[in-house]
């Protein structure tokens, strides 16, 4: 396990990282960790007294990255843009399983089931997280549904996400 303690920095204009509040892992730790890689990974571990599980560290050149820390994990440590922060890591190899009514739903149609067995992992795990962050049945209910017309279509996450906005393309979700 890794162990060190950093301050929370935020971006000020950084392209679509804009805004983000971070911590930053040097190269020398990230090593320590990962030895010889230099693509994002996922960490579990601490922050502070909070236990995190999933968190990916994002490479940013010369060998170092960042984890980003969104307002749920912010306020769960209560601390923000400038604060000391205990970090405690270790590689996460829990694999992101779909969620299961989207596997059945997919399940219903191979051309779409066959398109998204077929994507990269993290692309799989985009569709999953946004399933999995609707707040309501009917929300959670629309999106699969969405994704599934997606997968038929054999659209990424961002050409499904302008689809909706698009009728031309026969999306109401």
């Amino acid at each position: 396990m890794l162990r060190f303690t950093t301050q929370i920095l935020q971006f000020a204009d950084m392209g679509e990282k804009t805004g983000w509040t971070y911590i930053r892992i040097p190269a020398v730790l990230a090593q320590q960790l990962l030895p010889g890689n230099k693509k994002s990974f996922r960490v579990k571990g601490r922050l502070d007294d909070y236990p995190i599980q999933k968190m990916a560290l994002i490479p940013m050149g010369a060998g170092d990255f960042i984890m980003a820390l969104n307002a749920a994990v912010r306020k769960a440590i209560r601390k923000q843009k400038g604060a000391s922060l205990k970090v405690e890591l270790e590689v996460d190899k829990a694999l992101i399983q779909p969620p299961k009514d989207l596997l059945d739903c997919l399940a219903d149609e191979p051309v779409a089931l066959a398109y998204f067995k077929g994507l990269p992992t993290s692309h799989r795990n985009y569709f999953g997280n946004w399933v999995r962050a609707a707040k309501t049945d009917g929300t959670r209910t629309r999106r699969i549904a969405c994704v599934v017309m997606a997968m038929v279509k054999q659209l990424t996450f961002a050409e499904m996400l302008h689809a909706r906005t698009d009728d031309r393309r026969g999306f109401n979700g």
